[in-house]
């Protein structure tokens, strides 16, 4: 039995080495990918985004625990920084989660990217088309951090939950961290803390004042770690995965994210190749060196090189 079908057969051994080749970018990934794809789609996927420290590996045990409470197969894809030293992949996530570990209904990884063609924001969503294909119902992806790699992982699921917790700050700190609107459901963590109803008042008087949107988050209060909350938050998950299957809104955006993946792989392997012949073409980087031809000029050779081709 090859890896596709044991991942078909949601044999956890091979979910995890086929994460794996996600994350190193092997060659036999394009065929892995062929094989699953068509058994993909069918789980609710859930991104979780927020600053460090506003408790999201909390919330996303609380999270896994309500679903099995439902008798859900759960799944949860940590992302975790690639250090730019030892390629390797803060475990910190699992290891809050460690409650879950025993259960076969849930599986727990964290992910980072070694070698994926297109970086994290591609690598994720083979990932998590992965834990779909093994027959997870709910695929929680949790982002360490609000940075725009973070945000673009988080955004490209289903619903996206934007943690924030009593003094994370202003309005206007949520707007630069680019998070207001990518936020399908505004989650105020630690709620039993005070400071709460400041954060929730500033998160409504933002949407109030903001754009016009399709679908308005609304704003809910949980205290993860007592579970406090935790069934209006599955309630708003649930009124917005209602939402976006009226009216082929789902089909729409599961359809632009995948080609917008599409677009983005293809760019991705534009771009290696022009690089590749970049760093053979000895006589084009002596001549820039040299000032014999400018970055724009040499530019539109490469351009017409390649539509030559």
């Amino acid at each position: 039995m090859g890896i596709a079908e044991e991942v078909l057969a949601g044999d956890a051994r091979a979910v995890a080495r086929a994460i794996s080749l996600v994350e190193d970018g092997d060659a036999g990934l394009a065929d892995l990918s062929a094989a699953l794809f068509p058994r993909t789609g069918r789980a609710w996927t859930v991104g979780l985004t927020g600053s460090p420290g506003v408790g999201k590996s909390t919330l996303a045990g609380a999270l896994v625990a309500g679903a099995r409470a439902r008798d859900e197969r759960v799944a949860v894809l940590a992302i975790d920084p690639t250090s730019p030293f030892t390629g390797g992949a803060l475990l910190g996530d699992r290891l809050r989660m460690q409650a879950h570990a025993t259960d076969p209904g849930v599986f727990i990884r964290s992910m980072a990217t070694r070698g994926h063609l297109g970086g994290m924001a591609l690598a994720a969503p083979e990932a998590v088309r992965i834990l779909d294909a093994a027959g997870s119902d709910v695929v929680i992806v949790e982002t360490v951090g609000v940075g725009q790699a973070e945000v673009d992982v988080a955004a490209a699921t289903d619903t996206t939950l934007v943690v924030v917790a009593p003094g994370w700050g202003d309005a206007v700190q949520v707007a630069k961290a680019g998070i207001l609107e990518i936020a399908d459901v505004f989650v105020v963590n630690k709620a039993d803390r005070e400071g709460a109803d400041a954060a929730v008042r500033d998160l409504e008087a933002m949407l109030r004042t903001g754009p016009s949107l399709p679908w308005t988050p609304p704003v809910v209060r949980v205290a993860a770690a007592t579970g406090a909350g935790l069934d209006d938050l599955w309630d708003a998950i649930g009124r917005h995965r209602a939402w976006l299957s009226e009216d082929g809104r789902l089909e729409a955006a599961r359809r632009l994210r995948l080609l917008r993946e599409v677009e983005a792989l293809a760019a991705e392997r534009d771009r290696r190749e022009l690089r590749r012949r970049l760093e053979a073409d000895t006589d084009l980087g002596a001549s820039l060196v040299a000032r014999r031809i400018d970055p724009y000029a040499a530019a539109a050779m490469l351009a017409a090189s390649r539509t030559s081709r």
